[in-house]
């Protein structure tokens, strides 16, 4: 509770971020961490309206709305600061990159139902642990281990790929990347010094966004110049892009 206002939401029961607390509203506790996210739903609208338009595969149209669930549970995470709103953005999280490694990797899987069927598990028993036991290292941990295990395959779609937009959006990725965790970095040594800030400079930059542009360069066939048939890849020699259905 900061500047006279009283919080709406209770006492701070979850990890309390940089940003300070309540300046701008008595209903919500971290004023730009909450914004940040309105983007990520405006896009993941904006790819699910293109994969049902082009009629991509299905896998394609869950992972934008698992986008905007992750990012409407981020909003109401850093609105309310509360334990159990925290898990309902981390939570997701985890999710999501478990999606995302489907994606990569199913085109190539021989075993079509036993991946889907892991991951399916997995992702319970992640959510049941993650409610009962409040580990914040080893979710970072654990979150960082899933995005390397896709980096492999993405960079071999990269090598592989002629889609010169794929390829621009790849080093979009990676630069928003590298200046998001320079921007986590000084959240984290240099939060009493960047505090009275008007923004956080973490929130800003959007690094809840920055997993949209894994799916992004897979949704980009509308340049193709013959209509792809039910079964036959978007683009030849990339079987990461998504397929359309009849």
């Amino acid at each position: 509770m900061e500047d006279g206002f009283s919080s709406f939401w209770g006492p701070v029961t979850s990890t309390d971020r940089c940003e300070k607390n309540y300046v701008h509203s008595s209903y919500i506790a971290e004023f730009f961490n909450t914004i940040s996210s309105i983007p990520g739903i405006l896009f993941a609208l904006i790819g699910l309206i293109n994969a049902l338009r082009q009629r991509f595969e299905k896998r394609f149209s869950v992972l934008h709305i698992s986008n905007m669930i992750l990012s409407i549970g981020s909003m109401l995470y850093h609105a309310t600061l509360q334990r159990v709103q925290q898990q309902g953005d981390e939570t997701p999280m985890v999710w999501e990159m478990l999606l995302y490694f489907y994606i990569l990797y199913s085109p190539d899987w021989h075993y079509r139902s036993t991946m889907p069927t892991f991951l399916f598990f997995y992702g319970v028993g992640f959510a049941i642990a993650h409610a009962l036991i409040r580990f914040e290292i080893g979710f970072k941990v654990h979150y960082i281990v899933l995005c390397l295990l896709c980096i492999p395959r993405m960079y071999k779609y990269y090598i592989y790929t002629k889609d010169n937009y794929a390829k621009r959006l790849a080093k979009l990725y990676i630069a928003t990347l590298f200046l998001g965790s320079i921007c986590w970095l000084m959240d984290q040594v240099l939060c009493k010094e960047i505090s009275h800030w008007y923004f956080n400079p973490q929130a800003k930059m959007g690094s809840k966004n920055r997993p949209l542009l894994w799916c992004f360069p897979l949704c980009q066939d509308s340049k193709a110049k013959e209509p792809v048939k039910k079964g036959m890849l978007a683009s030849q020699g990339n079987s990461f892009l998504p397929r359309k259905d009849e």
